[in-house]
């Protein structure tokens, strides 16, 4: 039987830490969330590999290194509002959840909406809440946000979330290009966002953040 505590441990430890990820609210905040409890139940004896875990077709909960130098990258504060897009079974926003003074998540699968939405109420995350909604279209009614994290691959950011981020506010995403990515973290200023490659992540493409087919004649 596996012992999740030392599982846990051991992925801070041997994953996290060596990553250059060492700030003790983002360490704190993986140690005390039960990520076996934000997996289904055939995924439970791998939920602290090294790896993404997929959850569904072109659907993962990144792993714990990625997952930890976006944190490390977008710097959550606590007294800050969070948009957690496309949070899947709920494992990030319970994370982000011990970070920030809120967190608003955003699942377009209603099965995985209701696990995470279980998932955070059994382990008492009573500063979060899951909208089932389109991912493009964020939850428009609990913002302004401080901070948008995406929880998978993009192409490009949508004038949707561009303005449901406060001017000053900070956005971090992983930038799909071929079989390659890199995560970047994005400043809003204006109307606009200011992006700068942090590291190299690759994810799945979430649905709804393509890039549009452009056609030449040339």
């Amino acid at each position: 039987m596996t012992n999740f505590q030392t599982a846990r441990e051991a992925m801070v430890d041997c994953q996290v830490r060596p990553s250059d990820v060492t700030k003790y609210p983002i360490i704190d905040a993986l140690l005390r969330t039960p990520r076996e409890k934000y997996v289904p139940k055939e995924k439970k004896s791998v939920a602290y590999m090294g790896e993404h875990i997929t959850i569904s077709q072109n659907r993962v909960i990144l792993n714990p290194r990625t997952f930890a130098k976006m944190l490390d990258t977008v710097a959550i504060n606590s007294n800050e509002l969070v948009l957690d897009v496309a949070c899947g079974t709920g494992y990030s926003t319970a994370v982000i959840a011990h970070l920030a003074e809120a967190v608003v998540a955003v699942e377009s699968n209603g099965a995985f909406a209701d696990f995470a939405r279980e998932a955070l109420e059994n382990e008492s995350v009573d500063n979060a809440i899951v909208v089932n909604a389109t991912f493009t279209d964020g939850a428009v009614k609990h913002g302004l946000y401080d901070v948008i994290i995406i929880q998978g691959a993009i192409q490009n950011f949508p004038e949707s979330l561009v303005k449901q981020l406060k001017d000053g506010g900070r956005v971090v995403a992983i930038f799909a290009s071929g079989a390659m990515g890199q995560c970047k973290i994005g400043i809003k200023k204006g109307q606009n966002i200011a992006w700068r490659s942090e590291f190299d992540a690759t994810a799945p493409l979430l649905k709804g953040f393509t890039e549009p087919k452009t056609f030449s004649l040339i």
